[in-house]
């Protein structure tokens, strides 16, 4: 047991966004070593109230702990120093967020052991769907890696992996891993895995063999060679995470082996280090007649195939991060596999770092669907960067830090978390509080709304994902990468029908969620194109006609909006001059892109359903032919009015 006696301090507060949540005036102090140490310096620095006592109690679960007061001291007991650092943290968000403190009876133990944010980050020191500048690996300092490190830890996340899974084989080349060498030193102290995304093919390309055949002997021999460098400069590597036989990246497929037989051989040879797979399951299969099934298709008969160090790391949904998609059957089929969902904090689909769209209750909808128990882990794709604010919007720091919490508690409510986020970030006023959880809360459903309601998904721009481009079907272009595959509008209706009588991938689904996917009737309205090709006078539950409610629900989306912006200029009494400045001129984008999403869609389906816009509804303000002509989704990057800030 270790029992420590700390002292009072104080906080200073920094106001551009670079200190997150965490807004304190924490000082670098290189004296500092350990996990216990860094715990119980946190607390020297920032905790104002009494005696603060750390104990270590092996009997406790891994990274549970418990917080109480006894005879006037707090006592935090853990599992180990990580434990007790997560109660440090947990013991100073209270304080942050104005809880009483005085007589405390706190206990914590995480949903998942692994908690792990994914960077999509590249060697050259872009970001693949990064809207925050550049990674924050490329150079990375003792300061910046600290705070980033410490954001981690106070929400529990245990776990990151530090390259984009569109992997290059240099990512285990021996220059670079010493230099995830000197990131995991960085990390270590909070405790925190680094991991790796790998190429399949890298013996071929980094090794100099001839094949990466899985089951060949010289490809094995490699493979442990590489494994053995890694855990010999880094003994508390995490492991590896792959993408394979997807969008062009290499794997065991392309040498006649399936996706287990590949996992299987890194798997095995991790094994003795203590070493995970996350093998994910996004992958492309042209044959299949719809790409909403192609997952399920191909790793449902591998299921049990998997070793017990390997994990499929599932998206959310069974397409791609959109704004709303039901959950990927895969979670509730895979019966022997361990699973793990992968999130999407980084807001591809959602106006990248120019919209305040909280994802919360994209994820607990998720979870609504889909038991956390189920799960084994939590990944989620990171929207970090060097930016200042290290999100590109101030706001969009709230979605990495609902990652983390909810990766601990997958029970906690949006907005719980957006309360929480709100008090340590901004203020504590009520006045301040209570209308913006509100905005953040309905922002989700707000841009969803505006950009593909009723159960449309994937009518993006080509490449970038930020605007609206429902015309768009080039010739040469992969027919399930348009959005005229998904959205299928014709005179009759519209939407893509998955279900008994079209690509049948209702039936992916339990029986009591295929019988009412299936029927238009029952189907709920939010998923309702996204199983039915619906016609335009099918009549909704609100007693409007389909296409009426198509653009009530565009024009509802652009009220909402600009409600936020209202409520946000009303905060100004409350927020420091620059962040209500930079938010502000956001969330003006924000109004001015959702009438440009509203515009582009209904003036486009409109061809089809040849109704009228309801009078009630706003009527566009733009031209059909001139947004089509002009291509806006290119010009948006050069004219302001689009304010496409990166």
């Amino acid at each position: 047991m270790a029992c420590f006696m700390l002292a009072i301090a104080t906080t200073v507060r920094g106001e551009d966004g670079s200190n997150l949540w965490l807004r304190f005036d924490n000082q670098l102090n290189n004296n500092v070593t350990g996990v216990a140490g860094v715990a119980m310096d946190e607390l020297r620095q920032h905790w104002k109230g009494g005696a603060v006592v750390l104990k270590r109690q092996k009997k406790m679960a891994k990274d549970s702990y418990s917080i109480t007061t006894k005879a006037g001291k707090t006592v935090i007991e853990g599992a180990d120093n990580t434990a007790l650092l997560y109660g440090a943290f947990h013991l100073l968000r209270l304080q942050q967020t104005g809880q009483d403190v005085s007589n405390l009876n706190i206990s914590q133990r995480p949903a998942y052991s692994l908690r792990i944010l994914n960077h999509w980050d590249n060697p050259n020191g872009t970001v693949e769907r990064g809207f925050a500048g550049k990674s924050i690996f490329l150079n990375p300092t003792p300061e910046r890696m600290k705070i980033y490190a410490r954001a981690n830890a106070s929400v529990g996340i245990n776990g990151t992996v530090l390259n984009n899974v569109n992997a290059k084989p240099e990512a285990l080349a021996t220059d670079n891993l010493k230099k995830v060498k000197q990131i995991a030193e960085w990390m270590r102290p909070y405790g925190i895995k680094v991991y790796l995304s790998v190429n399949f093919a890298s013996p071929i390309k980094l090794g100099g063999l001839e094949t990466a055949d899985p089951l060949n002997a010289q490809v094995i021999d490699w493979w442990k060679k590489k494994v053995a460098e890694i855990y010999q400069l880094i003994p508390d590597f995490g492991g590896f995470l792959v993408k394979a036989n997807s969008e062009g990246e290499p794997g065991p497929c392309d040498f006649g082996r399936t996706h287990a037989e590949g996992a299987n051989m890194m798997a095995d040879i991790l094994k003795k280090y203590g070493g995970i797979v996350m093998w994910r399951a996004f992958v492309y299969n042209p044959q299949s007649k719809d790409r909403a099934k192609q997952a399920y298709e191909e790793f449902m008969p591998l299921d049990g195939q998997f070793h017990d160090n390997v994990i499929l790391q599932v998206k959310n949904g069974p397409v791609d991060f959109q704004p709303r998609e039901p959950y990927s059957p895969l979670f509730t089929a895979v019966k022997n596999t361990p699973t793990m969902v992968e999130f999407q904090i980084t807001q591809e689909y959602l106006g990248a770092a120019n919209h305040l769209v909280f994802l919360a209750p994209m994820w607990t909808e998720f979870l609504s669907y889909v038991k956390p128990e189920s799960m084994k882990a939590m990944a989620g794709v990171a929207n970090i960067g060097d930016d200042t604010n290290w999100c590109g919007h101030h706001f969009a720091q709230a979605n990495w830090y609902a990652f983390g919490r909810l990766a601990w508690d997958p029970s906690l409510t949006s907005e719980a978390i957006a309360d929480e986020w709100l008090r340590q970030t901004f203020t504590n006023d009520q006045r301040f509080v209570k209308p913006m959880t509100k905005v953040m809360v309905e922002s989700r459903e707000a841009a969803v709304d505006y950009m593909m309601p009723l159960g449309l998904h994937h009518i993006f721009a080509g490449g970038h994902h930020y605007g609206p481009e429902p015309w768009y079907d080039a010739p040469g272009i992969r027919r399930d990468w348009t959005p005229q595959y998904y959205h299928q509008a014709d005179s009759i209706g519209m939407g893509f029908n998955r279900t008994s009588t079209g690509s049948n991938a209702v039936s992916q689904y339990p029986a009591a969620l295929e019988a009412r996917f299936n029927n238009v009737n029952t189907c709920p309205e939010e998923f309702l194109t996204w199983f039915h090709h619906v016609a335009w006078d099918h009549k909704m539950k609100s007693g409007r006609t389909f296409w009426v409610e198509l653009c009530h629900k565009y024009d509802q989306g652009v009220k909402e909006v600009r409600n936020f912006l209202a409520e946000w200029d009303a905060m100004q009494p409350y927020v420091d001059k620059q962040r209500f400045e930079e938010v502000q001129r956001k969330l003006r984008i924000q109004a001015r892109d959702a009438v440009w999403w509203k515009d582009a869609c209904l003036l486009y389906f409109q061809q089809f359903s040849k109704r009228p816009i309801p009078s009630d509804v706003e009527h566009p303000v733009h031209n059909l032919d001139e947004m089509m002509r002009y291509k806006i989704r290119i010009s948006m990057y050069e004219n302001p009015e689009y304010g496409y800030d990166r």
